[in-house]
């Protein structure tokens, strides 16, 4: 074995779940899903208790994670079809820069494991973003389903039959349809061989679990385990997958040079009953812009170089870019606006975060915005997510999420002066974004 040194650049392993709620971890407040593995990154790293995605639901939020950029900047949101699907025919541009792409220009071996999503043709994949292998679903689980079963069931008594998601490597399929029972575990034997396999250099590995977005799946070694049910089952083995990755990393040397970032692409998909998963105390679900649908989990691990803590401080996946290229010693480009911060200095212990604003979309319009404590909502929709009726308040309301975060007190009637500061924040802000042509409406013309 041969261990990297502390003079070595870095590693950065970025763990992303699938519809996960802030409420579906042990160290975040589950009563009954058991993570071990997971609270003790959490003890011996970072929580952050007021991180936020991009936007809540699939393909928008992960366009966001990777450039560092909100999606209505790269057309990669959308107000009638909201994420990629099969027959789509846009993708993630290629004039974008991932945060693959940043590394590879300083040495870095990169790998994406999961779920994409950000489009499944060749010039959309993550082989034509940075990323040198690709092992994965290209997107959601639940797609490519067989039209002759009706939907919910399908989603609620899940069998591999009913949906022809293809596995691919690279650019190829290799399974069709995918074996989701298994799916879990084949992504961790893929992180652990390539982190094995490129331990002499710096690697970025993205490893983009499928779950737990329904329809759920679990392999034999965890079903029927948890007191949660399959929900509980399906996080669980994703707990396990994160100590087997941590495991690695520590048997192979790596694990005092290694960023390990843990967080959730939105809230929970709700309206699947006991399939779907928890937002804690917080108000709202996935397909929504209140704290239940954007507000995640998130872990930062790296022993002796991360200062563990509570933080209560705004982040955001948004800041993820910025914030590796700056441990990592890489330049941004500066032919482009980027929405991320630099967080290294609170992760080096610094009480202060640079984030004092995040701005929640809705497909391409404003739903909220927050400046510090306060959040303002322009419009409102079903806290459920789904169906996303979004319409305009007559009256904006306003919350103090440090004080409320279940957001109950609307106290727009006390604070005039902080609406009007958010107002002037997201004037600012919509001037600096010009119109881009939406890239997951065009569809594919069978010929």
């Amino acid at each position: 074995m041969v261990a990297q040194t502390n003079n070595d650049k870095p590693n950065f392993v970025i763990i992303f779940t699938d519809d996960q709620g802030y409420g579906d971890l042990g160290c975040y407040g589950h009563p009954t899903i058991k993570t071990p593995n997971i609270d003790k990154m959490a003890v011996e790293g970072q929580k952050w208790t007021s991180f936020y995605v991009a936007a809540n639901v699939c393909t928008p939020s992960r366009a966001g994670l990777l450039t560092g950029r909100l999606p209505v900047r790269s057309g990669m949101c959308s107000d009638t079809r909201r994420v990629l699907f099969p027959d789509s025919d846009g993708g993630l541009p290629a004039s974008e820069k991932t945060i693959a792409k940043v590394l590879k220009e300083t040495g870095y071996s990169t790998a994406a494991i999961g779920k994409w999503h950000l489009g499944h043709l060749p010039q959309y994949l993550p082989t034509s973003h940075g990323f040198d292998s690709y092992y994965g679903i290209p997107y959601s689980n639940d797609m490519d389903r067989v039209n002759s079963i009706e939907p919910r069931q399908a989603l609620m008594n899940a069998k591999i039959e009913y949906f022809q998601v293809p596995l691919m490597r690279n650019t190829e399929v290799i399974e069709k349809p995918a074996d989701q029972n298994t799916i879990t575990k084949r992504y961790t034997q893929e992180a652990i061989k390539f982190i094995s396999e490129h331990k002499k250099k710096p690697f970025f590995l993205y490893l983009a679990h499928s779950l737990p977005h329904v329809p759920l799946f679990a392999s034999q070694d965890f079903r029927g385990k948890s007191e949660r049910g399959l929900y509980g089952d399906v996080i669980e083995e994703i707990d396990w997958s994160v100590g087997q990755i941590l495991n690695t990393l520590k048997k192979e040397g790596l694990d005092k040079n290694t960023y390990v970032i843990f967080t959730s692409d939105n809230g929970p998909w709700v309206i699947f009953d006991e399939h779907g998963g928890s937002a804690g105390a917080l108000f709202g679900a996935k397909g929504t812009s209140y704290e239940g649908g954007v507000r995640v989990p998130a872990i930062f691990w790296s022993p002796g170089k991360i200062k563990p803590a509570v933080i209560s401080k705004m982040g955001s996946t948004l800041d993820l870019l910025p914030t590796i290229s700056k441990i990592a010693g890489a330049k941004l480009s500066n032919d482009r606006i980027y929405d991320g911060y630099d967080l290294s200095s609170v992760l080096n212990g610094e009480n202060t975060s640079p984030r004092n604003e995040m701005f929640y979309y809705h497909g391409t319009r404003i739903f909220a915005a927050r400046k510090g404590d306060f959040k303002l909502y322009y419009y409102r929709n079903n806290p459920l997510g789904y169906p996303e009726k979004v319409e305009k308040l007559e009256t904006y309301q306003l919350f103090n999420l440090q004080h409320d975060p279940s957001e109950r007190f609307n106290i727009i009637d006390k604070h005039p002066q902080v609406v009007k500061e958010i107002d002037e924040i997201v004037r600012k802000h919509s001037a600096t974004v010009e119109w881009v042509e939406s890239k997951l409406e065009k569809r594919i013309v069978n010929k």
